[in-house]
């Protein structure tokens, strides 16, 4: 092998290992992670969970998994919902909300016990449950 061969080699493994590098996260930041614990979409950050869920043409994701114990928050965002997941319904808390078409809207839960909170659209029929576990 000539010597410029050789060089187009180590070249091409450093391209290959500087970019390995560069897409792994590899130096991240600490301020930037996520917080202790994620589990999809549901987050604790300063000792507040938050379930956040997608309303429009039913609910996603159609189920979370929560921490008990904690206190909670259900974020419902809509993006041009104009169905019946534009109603929000928790029969449990005795919580029957309409939606904005677009928006945030956020739920107190409060501190759960392990079990399953059941939810669904206004006619009943996209259901959600949260298992706080």
């Amino acid at each position: 092998m000539s010597s410029k061969t050789i060089s187009l080699i180590i070249i091409a493994i450093g391209i290959i290992v500087a970019g390995v590098i560069i897409f792994s996260g590899f130096g991240e930041s600490k301020e930037n992670a996520p917080s202790p614990l994620n589990l999809g979409n549901v987050f604790i950050q300063g000792g507040k969970q938050t379930v956040d869920i997608i309303a429009k043409g039913g609910f996603e994701p159609e189920t979370s998994i929560a921490k008990s114990g904690v206190p909670t928050v259900l974020r419902i965002t809509t993006k041009g919902t104009f169905d019946c997941s534009s109603v929000v319904n928790i029969p449990e808390l005795g919580v029957r909300k309409n939606l904005p078409v677009n928006g945030v809207t956020e739920i107190d839960l409060g501190t759960r016990a392990p079990g399953t909170l059941n939810g669904s659209c206004g006619m009943g029929m996209y259901p959600f449950t949260i298992e706080f576990k």
